[in-house]
């Protein structure tokens, strides 16, 4: 086994991945130095001088330990987590929802980096990939054009710059007395997908509330440079009424078979995991606020009445690789297997999901530098869920790679039948015991219930 007290890392990226990821290799006794190009220079985003600024909202979402994301804050305290123990000195009333106080958070983090935990902090822009050691790039969505120039040596064009996301669907949630399987003129298996039928009238209505409804005003950095492939839903609704019926919502090929007729319009969804317990809804990226895609999408498209949303669309500035593609299982390049990938720059979406991200590749790389296999989180908990997106185990074959937070379509299915309402629960029992058995291999004594680690 190496000694890892002579092996120094250097993580890319102050953000949250990479502080997540520095913090844990030098609990583990690897040398880290950390850059970070503040305060010598900052993105459009960033205001302060202190790590893991959150730029965005404050909250880091339910902490439920029945939905996905407060399962995966479960698994991040039982692990350890900086950020999650962060979190949780820092929190603010917000409901089920773990929320804090961003500056009291950010400094919390900084001062544990800095006051004797084995990190060195560089300050100043990284242009190039460091030519030896151990290189984990954490850069997230908002990587310089420098280094984002230099990472295509590795990665090729496999870098995108404008993040399209459409939401994506519980399937249990779709009323499928509405919805009927079938491509377009019996393509691929035939039924691939599911499609929600749509009179002239109901069409009309929703385009008409797409138009009205309340978007999210992009920030300046995030002036639309859309590609004509994947427009917003209500970009393609101002160019005529008519527009998204020959675009996405094109019934041509389909046929009703509880009708025998051809729809006006319909709204198709993609099955989003190998088992169809989540679905995707095939070109609706927007930027429609979530209320509003919630309200328009469940009142105007008919079998969504009941719908529950597991992501939400959404378009922003972003950039991440083509990970199941890129990356060997224990994340690193498969060109260069000395650089590493952690946080958003994958293809994880989310504060938590990135800090989550940033772990696992702390324990690849003590992995690598000790010699000894890396033992991936089990893919029954959350980790694990975002683990097999990144490898693309959770995605049918030739699944496009686009950034998701953590959500039970990730999972692998559960046996048997259960009724829905005692699913998240059979999830998260599932996950915890797997977890339990899984935690000696990841190095960590398990922590007790409301118990964090410093």
């Amino acid at each position: 086994m190496s000694d890892v007290k002579q092996q120094r890392v250097t993580v890319i990226g102050g953000g949250l991945a990479g502080t997540e990821c520095a913090y844990q290799l030098a609990r583990r006794g690897v040398p880290v130095v950390l850059r970070e190009m503040k305060p010598h220079k900052r993105s459009p985003a960033h205001k302060s001088d202190t790590l893991a600024e959150l730029v965005c909202s404050n909250s880091l979402r339910s902490d439920n330990p029945e939905s996905a994301i407060g399962l995966l804050h479960a698994e991040l305290r039982a692990l350890g987590s900086l950020v999650l123990s962060s979190a949780d000195l820092h929190r603010v009333p917000a409901g089920d929802a773990l929320a804090v106080e961003r500056e009291g958070f950010s400094r919390e983090i900084t001062t544990r980096l800095t006051s004797g935990a084995g990190v060195e902090i560089l300050g100043g822009e990284v242009e190039r990939l460091p030519e030896d050691g151990v290189v984990v790039v954490a850069t997230g969505p908002l990587t310089s054009e420098a280094l984002t120039a230099d990472l295509e040596r590795h990665v090729g064009t496999k870098l995108y710059f404008y993040d399209s996301i459409a939401p994506i669907l519980s399937g249990d949630s779709i009323d499928m007395d509405i919805a009927f399987r079938q491509s377009r003129y019996g393509k691929g298996g035939g039924d691939d997908y599911l499609n929600l039928p749509m009179t002239k009238d109901e069409y009309y209505r929703f385009v008409h509330e797409v138009k009205a409804g309340q978007k999210v005003v992009p920030h300046s950095f995030e002036e639309p440079k859309y590609f004509e492939g994947c427009l917003p839903i209500e970009v393609m609704a101002e160019r005529g009424d008519d527009t998204l019926a020959y675009g996405p919502m094109k019934p041509v090929g389909l046929k009703d078979p509880r009708t025998g007729t051809d729809p006006y319009a319909v709204v198709q969804l993609r099955m989003e995991d190998r088992a169809g317990t989540a679905w995707n809804m095939v070109g609706f990226q927007t930027r429609l606020t979530w209320g509003e895609q919630k309200r328009i999408f469940s009142t105007c498209i008919p079998g969504l009445q009941n719908a529950e949303f597991l992501r939400m669309g959404q378009i922003h500035r972003n950039t991440f690789i083509d990970s199941p593609r890129l990356l060997a299982e224990d994340l690193s390049l498969k060109t260069e297997r000395r650089v590493f990938f952690a946080g958003q720059v994958t293809g994880v979406e989310g504060y938590v999901e990135s800090a989550a991200c940033g772990y696992m590749v702390a324990l690849a790389v003590h992995a690598r530098l000790t010699g000894t296999p890396f033992a991936p989180p089990p893919a029954t908990t959350a980790l694990g869920s975002l683990y097999r997106h990144l490898t693309g185990e959770a995605h049918p074959p030739d699944h496009p790679h686009q950034p998701t937070n953590v959500i039970y379509g990730l999972f692998p299915p559960l046996s048997g039948r259960m009724k829905k309402a005692d699913k998240r629960a059979a999830y998260s029992a599932r996950a915890k015991q797997d977890l339990a058995a899984w935690l000696p291999l990841a190095g960590v004594v398990a922590q007790t219930e409301g118990q964090t680690s410093a």
